[in-house]
């Protein structure tokens, strides 16, 4: 058994970062795609350039540079600012998993001593 624990950033009462676009900009960044991303989350293209777009308004930044398609083809990264919000956000996870081991350890060792 593991403790497991949600964290999401908000403003004004709404939500403008969390989980699920975190780990669609790790994928973004990762493929150079939102398309490839997208599928990899089993979402389509224009529910994950929606989710993106919504942050981008609440934050009122640019999270990715696009680059259309053509010859070269077209693609995707994260801009300065949104790279620094993924790397924050992942360390705050890293951080979070950290600071939960020992308890999540002592409650499973308690659920399976019973003491």
């Amino acid at each position: 058994m593991r403790l497991k624990y949600k964290i999401w950033l908000e403003a004004d009462g709404k939500q403008v970062f969390g989980d699920g676009v975190y780990r669609l900009l790790v994928l973004i960044e990762r493929h150079g795609s939102i398309n490839q991303a997208a599928q990899a989350e089993k979402m389509s293209y224009r529910q994950a350039w929606g989710k993106i777009k919504q942050i981008e308004d609440r934050l009122n930044i640019k999270l990715l540079e696009r680059r259309k398609g053509g010859e070269s083809g077209g693609g995707a990264n994260l801009t300065p600012q949104g790279r620094i919000l993924v790397e924050a956000y992942g360390k705050l996870l890293k951080d979070m998993d950290m600071l939960l081991e020992p308890v999540s350890k002592k409650l499973e060792k308690f659920l399976h001593t019973g003491d």
